[in-house]
């Protein structure tokens, strides 16, 4: 990786001098990522929207668009032209206001009152920010990040918690230096299933590192940060420790922010009816053991994703990744923004794990949405037509819609996702090179050989008051101690035993069906009391149904929702 941190501190004394206003990142989890999936749809022809498949969201960005709207919406209200129509309800321009102002130093509308009406000295002065600074040179804020839960579980005695403190800091300097940090630390027991996934995988989902606390409970320590700039008007720079996304659904079948953090360098450029990503990762292997007291080797991945705005209401893109491991260096020639890397990987032996995929985003009508995502691991045509069991027949697929103020109820929103991905996709012949990161997927959580039903309702009957209710129901097919038939994406492909009859779902069968409600109320900005009850049923083949029943309470302050969504 220290080519990478050399090429960072090469551009960053190059380009300083012309560098424009730079910004920092939403992060993962914000309440406004909902918001500005019903603004991109009701909108439909904002082209700057139909780039929000890679996340996280530029803030300068967002908030261009969403005053924008704003200021359009109210010269909209009460037309019947459908080419041009734009409503927002009493609770979107609530969301709305609640945007600005967690986003203020990018606010330019002279209208926008910042102000709280509830400030304690230097603190809270404004509605968003327990300390803030804006003048010319600097803005910075800094927040408390707070969430404790109680639970039950069904069929246990134990109290289930999740005890997170923390603390997160971002800063403009001089126009020209974006910079972010966030340091959390966490105490959780969680319902049994989520144990059982630490112990299966010797990671904590969502984080990797952990330590033992109180027997039944985990230790652990989430820290993020990075610094932005820019090289030109159109050319953000980002280098830091975070997680990234990309795509539309709820999962992502290229890149999901579902695993631990990594250290990365990304380039992102934006022009005409283009945005061209590149992001370069210092990834971890598998590892078995936590908590040695060694340092553990890396690994490496390079990823491209090229989208365009065929339309205003269409918006395609082109993605390709390869994952490698040089004895802990990086291979240069992956350095190159603007070629194959199929063609690299073939040029140097073929030794690397390359993929490639095609996204779609359709809006329709100001209230649907239509996406989707084709990844493609390994594909050959005639074995597709003569052979379509044959393990090298390796892809997946993803399909999605959304539906904003369905059936005429505004801020009823619904959303649908399939995403179904064959035996043996997204591994390698050996287990540096596999698609993953601190022994957690880098893509869909349940690794490959499964397929998955997503149900989302969103509602939110005031500005304060939100339900969601998510169902999730999936079979896999897993493998035995003996014979590996494509379901653990950590196994090499090489120790399968023959080379054909492996069909979706092959294998000791796996069927769950996940639901959970949560109900949260905003007292004030980014301060939430929530309740939640989850069920999973999970039924293994030739073995009876493990029901769960998983009840909690809390409050959360600035800090994204704790999710047992697998």
């Amino acid at each position: 990786m220290q080519i990478i941190k050399r090429f960072f501190k090469l551009a960053f004394f190059i380009f300083p001098a012309s560098a424009f206003s730079q910004s920092t990142y939403l992060p993962q989890g914000s309440k406004e990522y909902h918001f500005i999936d019903r603004l991109e749809i009701m909108e439909q022809t904002n082209t700057n929207l139909n780039f929000s498949s890679l996340q996280p969201f530029n803030r300068r960005n967002i908030v261009q668009q969403a005053e924008y709207i704003d200021s359009i919406e109210a010269s909209f209200k009460g037309r019947k032209d459908s080419k041009n129509s734009l409503s927002l309800s009493t609770v979107d321009k609530e969301n709305m206001r609640s945007l600005l102002a967690n986003n203020l130093e990018w606010v330019r509308s002279a209208t926008f009152n910042s102000q709280s009406k509830k400030s304690f000295g230097v603190l809270y002065k404004s509605k968003a920010n327990f300390f803030e600074v804006n003048n010319k040179d600097l803005f910075l804020a800094i927040n408390p990040m707070l969430q404790l839960d109680l639970g039950k579980q069904s069929g246990s005695d134990e109290t289930m918690f999740l005890n997170s403190r923390g603390i997160t800091v971002r800063a403009r300097i001089a126009n020209k230096i974006g910079l972010s940090s966030t340091l959390i630390e966490n105490q959780e027991r969680g319902p049994d299933f989520f144990k059982q996934q630490v112990l299966s995988s010797n990671a904590l989902p969502g984080v990797g590192f952990y330590k033992s606390f109180k027997g039944t409970a985990y230790d652990y320590f989430d820290a993020r940060g990075y610094v932005t700039f820019n090289a030109a008007k159109f050319i953000d720079f980002q280098f830091g420790y975070d997680k990234n996304f990309i795509g539309n659904g709820y999962r992502s079948l290229f890149l999901s922010d579902w695993g631990n953090s990594y250290l990365f360098f990304k380039v992102n450029t934006r022009i005409w009816k283009l945005n061209y990503q590149n992001l370069f990762m210092e990834l971890m292997p598998q590892r078995y053991e936590p908590g040695w007291n060694v340092l553990l080797d890396r690994k490496y991945a390079a990823m491209h994703h090229l989208s365009m705005n065929v339309t205003r209401w269409l918006n395609v893109g082109l993605f390709e990744s390869v994952v490698f491991g040089r004895e802990n260096h990086f291979d240069f020639q992956y350095l190159n923004p603007i070629i194959f890397y199929r063609h690299i990987e073939g040029a140097i032996g073929s030794p690397d794990n390359a993929l490639g995929g095609l996204d779609f985003k359709v809006n329709v009508k100001h209230r649907f949405q239509f996406y989707g995502q084709f990844l493609l691991d390994e594909f050959i045509l005639k074995k597709i037509k003569s052979d379509p069991t044959n393990w090298v027949n390796k892809f997946g697929i993803q399909l999605g819609g959304k539906y904003i103020d369905a059936f005429g109820i505004k801020n009823l929103d619904l959303q649908l996702e399939m995403n179904r991905i064959r035996p043996f996709t997204y591994s390698h012949f050996d287990s540096v090179a596999n698609y993953t990161h601190y022994n957690q997927p880098l893509a869909h959580p349940l690794g490959a050989n499964f397929q998955e039903l997503i149900g989302i309702i969103r509602y939110q009957p005031s500005a304060k008051w939100n339900l969601y209710l998510r169902g999730i129901y999936y079979y896999k097919g897993l493998d035995s101690a003996r014979r590996n038939l494509g379901g653990d994406i950590f196994r090499g492909y090489n120790t399968r035993d023959t080379e054909s009859g492996y069909g979706l779902g092959d294998g000791l069968k796996a069927t769950c069906f996940n639901a959970v409600l949560n109900i949260s109320y905003e007292f004030r900005q980014n301060l939430f009391f929530q309740l939640s009850i989850l069920n999973r049923s999970y039924k293994l083949a030739n073995a009876d149904k493990i029901n769960t029943t998983f009840f909690t309470a809390g409050i959360r302050m600035n800090i994204w929702k704790r999710e047992y969504d697998y």
